[in-house]
C-alpha cells in the first residue's frame, strides 16, 4: 500500500485488509491489556529507583525482559552483574531482578486474569473471515500463558515470543528478527504483511523489517513517539480499523 492511498482522517480508508497476506500482532497492549499488568509488575521492581510511569515507555516498552533490566538501570547509572537466566528472582543481577519482575507478573495475571480488547477481536474476526493469516510477535517469555489466560491460546497456530527468540537466537526489538521470522512461519514475505504494536521499539522493528504498513496503537500518551519511529498509522483502538464498527463507519 502505498502513502498516497492513505487518508489518515478517515479510519475506513487507511487499510484494504485484502490487500495483505498476513499481520503480525504485537500481545500485550495490542491483543490484550496485559500491558498494564507488566508496568505494575515493573513498579513494583524498581520502586527503589523512583520509578514513574514515564520510564515504562521510554525504557521498558517491548523489549525483551532482560532488555528493559539493562536499559532501566542504566537510566539510573546503576550496573549489576549480568548473571543467568536460571538465577533465582532476586535483586544481585540483571537476571534475578528480571525473573523477580516474572513472578510479580504471573502473580496478577493468575490473580486477576485478562480479557483481549473487544476492538482487537472484532479485527481479527474480520481477517479469519477474509482469509488473512494472523500470529503473536512478543518479546515476553509470558505470551503462551496471557494467551490461555485470554482464552485465546487456539487462535494462533504460531507465536514468537521471548522464548523463541532465546531459543533460536533471535535478536529483540527494535531488530527485526522476530517480526521477519513471524512471516517466514506464517509462509509470507514481509512485502505482503502488516505489523501492529504499541511500542515504539517494534514500530522501529517492523519499519526496519521493510514491512510496508506499520500500524502504532496508542493506549495513552504514546502517539507522537509511534509515529516518529515510523507507524504509517496510529489509532487509540483497532476498532478504528474495522468497517462498521464502533470505530469505523460502514
Amino acid at each position: 500500500m502505498s502513502d498516497d492511498t492513505i487518508d489518515k482522517h478517515d479510519p475506513d480508508t487507511l487499510v484494504d485488509w485484502t490487500a495483505y497476506e498476513a499481520v503480525l500482532f504485537d500481545l500485550d497492549g495490542v491483543i490484550t491489556p496485559t500491558a498494564e499488568i507488566h508496568e505494575r509488575a515493573w513498579a513494583e521492581l524498581f520502586a527503589p529507583w523512583d520509578y514513574t510511569p514515564d520510564d515504562y515507555l521510554r525504557f521498558i516498552d517491548g523489549k525483551p525482559r532482560y532488555d528493559g533490566v539493562r536499559s532501566f538501570l542504566a537510566s539510573r547509572d546503576v550496573t549489576l552483574p549480568e548473571g543467568d537466566p536460571s538465577d533465582p528472582a532476586g535483586d544481585g543481577s540483571v537476571c534475578a531482578l528480571g525473573n523477580r519482575k516474572n513472578v510479580v507478573f504471573n502473580a496478577i495475571l493468575e490473580r486477576e486474569g485478562v480479557t483481549p480488547y473487544p476492538g482487537s477481536m472484532r479485527l481479527m474476526d474480520l481477517l479469519d473471515d477474509i482469509g488473512v493469516r494472523q500470529a503473536i510477535v512478543s518479546s515476553s517469555k509470558n505470551a503462551r500463558p496471557v494467551l490461555a489466560a485470554a482464552g485465546l491460546a487456539d487462535r494462533f497456530p504460531h507465536v514468537v515470543d521471548g522464548v523463541v527468540a532465546a531459543d533460536e537466537g533471535l535478536a529483540g526489538k527494535p531488530a527485526p528478527d522476530m517480526f521477519l521470522r513471524g512471516a517466514q512461519l506464517l509462509g509470507v514475505t514481509a512485502t505482503d504483511t502488516v505489523v501492529v504494536e504499541d511500542a515504539t521499539s517494534g514500530v522501529a522493528a517492523g519499519v526496519a523489517g521493510g514491512f510496508p504498513l506499520v500500524i502504532g496503537v496508542d493506549r495513552g500518551g504514546n502517539r507522537d513517539a509511534l509515529a516518529a519511529n515510523g507507524a504509517s498509522v496510529v489509532v487509540d483502538d483497532l476498532d478504528e480499523l474495522v468497517p462498521g464498527s464502533n470505530g469505523g463507519t460502514s
